[in-house]
């Protein structure tokens, strides 16, 4: 299934960091997961050791593309690995995305901080990373020591976990905007100019004659039924 949003005769933008699903453990949800990447141009998807492997075969393979709705092709050029140390391993800087604090005296960045950072280090040919643990449990502290600084959200503190396709639509959001600018994709349409005075009591003029002529303004000839019983 593709979105109404989806117009393929447009310029589709790549590039940006890499996305690297550490152990991810639904097919559904790398296909979301392809989804957020899509929307805001990020195009290097990683997948490490992926529950029951990769590529997905029969229903796994259809509830993955389903979810993809239509960025099917960042699921066909998928990359793999059997470590995050590997998937990283031509990175020149990596963030971990965790909600936690893992005492490992780390830089602690949001993506509204970070991903500028990142779109000026990709202009001068450095490639960054973003690693994202399984879903049920989340980055391990041996992942998290792979990587330069840790990446988390403003959100509500007695309910911090995010989805896993959520927090990488999260972060792609803010990568589009530092990277490609923050304006609508398209205007909104001027159908005419704002009228004059002149031209709006012209109109005013206009419909009371009408309505004038149609009787619009003529009293009721018959009482109405309450008034009537009223008068007795």
């Amino acid at each position: 299934m593709v979105g109404a949003g989806t117009d393929k005769s447009k310029k589709n933008l790549s590039g940006g960091p890499a996305i690297v699903l550490v152990r991810p453990q639904l097919a559904v949800n790398i296909g979301m997961c392809a989804r957020a990447m899509a929307n805001f141009g990020l195009s290097d998807l990683r997948l490490v050791a992926p529950k029951e492997g990769w590529p997905r075969t029969g229903a796994y393979r259809k509830g993955a593309y389903a979810a993809a709705a239509g960025a099917t092709y960042l699921l066909e050029q998928a990359k793999v690995y059997e470590s995050t140390r590997a998937a990283i391993e031509d990175l020149t800087f990596v963030y971990a995305a965790t909600a936690r604090g893992r005492g490992q005296m780390k830089p602690v960045v949001l993506p509204a901080h970070a991903m500028p950072e990142t779109a000026q280090r990709f202009i001068h040919g450095e490639k960054h990373g973003v690693l994202f643990g399984p879903e049920r449990t989340g980055l391990d502290n041996d992942d998290v020591a792979l990587a330069d600084a840790i990446l988390t959200f403003p959100v509500n503190p007695a309910y911090a976990s995010l989805n896993l396709a959520q927090a990488v639509l999260l972060t792609g959001y803010e990568w589009f905007r530092a990277a490609h600018g923050d304006t609508p994709p398209f205007d909104v349409e001027t159908r005419s100019p704002p009228a004059t005075r002149e031209m709006t009591l012209a109109f005013f003029d206009f419909l009371e004659k009408e309505l004038d002529q149609r009787g619009f303004f003529r009293p009721l000839t018959k009482k109405p039924v309450m008034a009537r019983n009223l008068d007795r």
